[in-house]
């Protein structure tokens, strides 16, 4: 285990105590923030669920020294299950994250879910023209802004306050650290290792790059269920706040059905979209790309 540092993280108790299901971590993704989740979490009422600030995000931007690899950002979220049974949901990066957390195997993941987690290992394989992933040279600040611009839009940057660009900016430094982390001749993590129920999620509308990665996880996971999320694009958890809870709720199924790490069945399903307005400027619009 790494440094252990002072994240910041959310944490929602069902009203009556424990549920008897397992803890769910939400993880977020490059250049986001818990309060991403905010509309999924409310949606999760009757389950114990705890969203954190990856290091060098939003509240634990200055939690530590930036992370360089991937293996760091497993630490931390580790030291944020704290040895409880967990399962682990992660949206773009953050399923990067869960996947590594689970291949390595650790035993209080007793469950992983990835929503379109980048896999830029097979470009090479997929698709060897597609347009290239953000160039990581330069000031990290401007690497941060051009990120946000490709992901969500000029207008969608052009919208924020200045103290938020500024904010957004200062994240600089973890977007470098962490896209780099992933972007080696390599995968990052060996999905043959994923020894616990996996759900892998993509949206209907999502770019081709992702549904391929998708599809390559469900081959190649011991035990992974796909779905996908009619008219979603990549931002699920921000435009499909229902079905992305869903998909929550069937990740959690999954780890306590018979044959799952911790043996018991619990009742859940995966419901319909239910598509909203999009909530904050800090996701201020639905993602089209990942890293």
């Amino acid at each position: 285990m790494g440094l252990r540092l002072a994240l910041a993280v959310d944490e929602h108790l069902p009203p009556s105590g424990a549920s008897g299901a397992p803890l769910v971590v939400l993880v977020h993704g490059s250049l986001d923030r818990a309060a991403s989740f905010a509309r999924v979490v409310r949606r999760l009422g009757d389950l114990h669920v705890l969203a954190y600030d990856r290091r060098g995000y939003q509240r634990s931007r200055n939690a530590g020294p930036v992370a360089t690899t991937l293996d760091d950002h497993v630490d931390d979220l580790l030291d944020v299950v704290g040895g409880r049974d967990a399962v682990v949901v992660g949206h773009s990066y953050g399923g990067v994250v869960a996947l590594a957390a689970a291949a390595r195997g650790a035993s209080e993941v007793v469950g992983v879910a990835a929503y379109e987690p980048p896999l830029p290992w097979l470009d090479r394989m997929f698709a060897p023209g597609s347009p290239p992933r953000t160039p990581l040279v330069g000031d990290p600040a401007l690497v941060a802004e051009s990120f946000f611009r490709r992901m969500v839009g000029d207008s969608a940057w052009d919208r924020l306050p200045p103290a938020t660009r500024a904010a957004r900016r200062a994240e600089g430094p973890a977007l470098v650290g962490e896209l780099a982390a992933i972007r080696g001749e390599e995968p990052a993590f060996d999905a043959a290792s994923v020894d616990v129920p996996a759900l892998v999620g993509r949206g209907e509308r999502s770019l081709e790059r992702h549904r391929r990665g998708t599809a390559w996880l469900v081959d190649h996971l011991p035990d992974a269920e796909l779905v996908d999320v009619e008219g979603a694009a990549h931002g699920a958890h921000l435009s499909h706040p229902d079905a992305f809870a869903a998909f929550v709720r069937r990740a959690v199924a999954r780890s306590v059905a018979p044959g799952g790490r911790t043996g018991q069945l619990a009742g859940a399903h995966v419901a319909g979209s239910g598509a909203g307005p999009l909530e904050g400027a800090a996701s201020s619009a639905q993602r089209t790309e990942e890293a």
